[in-house]
């Protein structure tokens, strides 16, 4: 089966480099929350409507209910609401977590209600430039396709890090890469004709006439 490093080769070959989410660090943190169980079109269309993301100090002084309006097209607006504000008072005192390791900070994200591994990991990830694994259903999704028959998340992302250097550049275009290819091509109902792995996809060998 198929590498990690060949993969990101392939997709990258593909698609060309991708954008990183974010150079503003919390402007990641507040579109990780929004982009929770909604489509990432619903966060473009509520950042857009925002104009410019709030800060952090003006999200703490923010009465909850107006922070729900303004984040309503993202649906859960009040359990997204409650994470925003929680991780802003934790930007505050995380914002320069250089002497703070890896496993530390995202104990931390953890332990935020409305946090889960999948939003740790892409705060880590794109705002902190940690090079982690984020593992979503996109990856899983590509991964089993592929063919692997992974037994936890642990063992995607000792996958993944497998292939790829320590800087954390290359963990974000690797998972950005599997999104737009998740997104474009190997949807739910995957376009296998016309995908640049049907070449190593065991799914695809398996669908398509002979």
């Amino acid at each position: 089966m198929i590498s990690s490093d060949r993969l990101y080769g392939m997709l990258l070959k593909e698609y060309g480099i991708p954008p990183w989410w974010s150079d503003d660090p919390f402007t990641v943190i507040f579109q990780a929350v929004l982009v929770q169980n909604t489509a990432w079109r619903n966060v473009v269309k509520t950042t857009e409507a925002i104009g410019k993301i709030p800060s952090p100090e003006s999200i703490i002084a923010m009465v909850q209910e107006d922070l729900e309006d303004m984040i309503r097209p993202c649906g859960f607006f009040h359990s997204k609401a409650g994470a925003i504000k929680a991780l802003a008072a934790w930007w505050m005192e995380h914002r320069y977590p250089e002497c703070i390791s890896d496993s530390e900070l995202r104990s931390s994200l953890l332990a935020i209600r409305g946090v889960g591994e999948e939003t740790a990991d892409v705060i880590l990830l794109y705002a902190f430039r940690r090079p982690v694994s984020v593992v979503e259903a996109y990856t899983k999704r590509l991964l089993s396709r592929l063919g692997y028959q992974f037994r936890s998340d642990d063992g995607i992302r000792r996958y993944i890090s497998s292939g790829l250097s320590a800087d954390a550049l290359d963990y974000g275009r690797f998972h950005w890469l599997v999104l737009q290819h998740c997104i474009t091509v190997c949807r739910k109902k995957p376009e296998c004709s016309s995908c640049v792995l049907l070449g190593v996809c065991h799914h695809g060998r398996e669908v398509l006439p002979k």
